[in-house]
């Protein structure tokens, strides 16, 4: 992948999907000891927001879509979307993991119709440590959704999206909270 990196054809993004979820999560937090505990609501509910992301490992440009279901059809979809992001004369060259619908037959013509400017790369089996986009998830949820009550769905997908956009405008930020520099 390092050899890859340092080509000036070559285009390496890194991607992966993740549900943002409605019941939301809790993480430590420090209270003054003046202060009274606080409480958190928790929905009693297993709703989420589907979400696939990939981040450009050497400019930090992060594409994303929000969708209902993780399958083949809506993958397809997204890596439709990324192409359109593809720097121009570069070869795009797609890091991700081995999800079974990564592999299913009904992308077969589609990536051999793109396949002179495109590559999908898996990693091993087991390994979200070698998926650059997993600390994009990490940050994300730690700033739009832990320790936060969503009373419903639209709420927790306002939360991302506003998380994302802010994103958008901080760029250089982003790179350097993921370690993607």
């Amino acid at each position: 992948m390092r050899r890859l990196a340092k080509r000036k054809d070559i285009e390496l993004w890194s991607l992966d999907e993740c549900h943002f979820q409605q019941h939301g999560s809790r993480l430590r937090m420090w209270v003054p000891p003046e202060v009274k505990d606080p409480i958190l609501r928790h929905a009693p509910t297993r709703k989420s927001v589907a979400c696939f992301g990939a981040v450009s490992l050497s400019t930090g440009k992060f594409v994303r879509t929000m969708c209902n279901v993780l399958n083949a059809e809506t993958f397809k979809d997204f890596v439709k979307k990324l192409l359109r992001h593809r720097s121009r004369g570069k070869r795009m060259v797609v890091v991700l993991d081995n999800a079974r619908y990564h592999h299913a037959i009904m992308l077969a013509s589609m990536l051999h119709k793109y396949r002179a400017v495109l590559t999908l790369l898996f990693l091993p089996p087991y390994s979200p440590q070698l998926a650059p986009i997993e600390r994009v998830w990490k940050l994300a949820r730690r700033i739009a959704t832990h320790n936060r009550y969503f009373a419903t769905l639209s709420e927790v997908l306002q939360a991302v999206e506003a998380c994302f956009d802010s994103w958008r405008k901080a760029n250089p930020v982003l790179r350097k909270l993921c370690g993607i520099i």
